[in-house]
């Protein structure tokens, strides 16, 4: 992967409510959404009654699930590059889902996260009861999705929710310097490493150590390792080219 494709998803969660798209030299969403509308949850909604009452066909939920939310959801997880979240506004029901299931999540000051799902009888969907536990434990999790409160941006960070909090001012060059960091990085062990991150969550210790292996094995095929291993005994810095 070439350093360029790394350019992770600066204008973060997009997808979030009230989130304005960041500037746009930096860093690119992965999966570029529209923004959503209000705090609704948008595949839940589609069960309502259709008009004229024309009734539903069983499994078209599902569906619409499967083929919407959970597919995007699913496009970053397995996404190969780095994706990197801003968050500027508040991110509701999907919308804080996209910017969970990135790798990196910077947050303005005023950013809110809500799982507002519960506020309108609904059941989480997008992921949320698959990202929330592994972040912030089943405990907190369930404290989020039960009640559906809004979760100010530092008290998201102590969760574990976000990695960093900045000034309003400074989110879109706090967000274009992360990504140029990944980017200038050795972008094939950086993909590596977060297929062997995300993989470890489900995996037992046995599969998690064979995996790593195994990716030790490929990765020093690559020129960036080569080049890593030469600028450590030659006492310099390294110059990547993400191949």
């Amino acid at each position: 992967m070439p350093r360029g494709e790394a350019r992770a998803a600066g204008d973060g969660a997009r997808a979030a409510e009230g989130t304005a798209p960041m500037p746009g030299d930096g860093a690119r969403v992965a999966a570029d959404t529209p923004p959503l509308p209000g705090d609704r949850a948008q595949a839940a909604a589609d069960a309502a009654p259709l008009p004229g009452g024309g009734a539903r066909v069983a499994g078209d939920v599902a569906r619409v699930l499967r083929l919407g939310a959970q597919r995007l959801i699913a496009a970053v997880l397995d996404c190969e590059k780095p994706v990197l979240a801003a968050v500027n506004g508040t991110a509701a029901g999907l919308g804080a889902h996209l910017a969970l299931a990135c790798d990196l999540v910077l947050a303005a000051e005023s950013a809110r996260f809500i799982e507002v799902f519960v506020r309108r009888g609904l059941v989480p969907d997008g992921g949320g009861a698959y990202l929330l536990p592994r972040l912030a434990g089943p405990h907190r999790a369930k404290e989020l999705m039960f009640f559906g409160d809004a979760v100010e941006a530092t008290r998201a960070e102590r969760l574990g929710l976000v990695n960093l909090v900045v000034p309003d001012a400074e989110l879109a060059a706090t967000a274009r310097a992360w990504a140029a960091r990944l980017a200038s990085g050795p972008t094939r062990a950086l993909a590596l490493t977060k297929q062997l991150v995300n993989t470890s969550l489900d995996d037992g210790r046995a599969a998690a150590f064979a995996a790593e292996s195994w990716v030790q094995e490929i990765n020093m095929t690559t020129r960036d390792a080569q080049e890593g291993l030469r600028a450590f005994t030659e006492r310099r810095a390294p110059h990547f080219d993400g191949r």
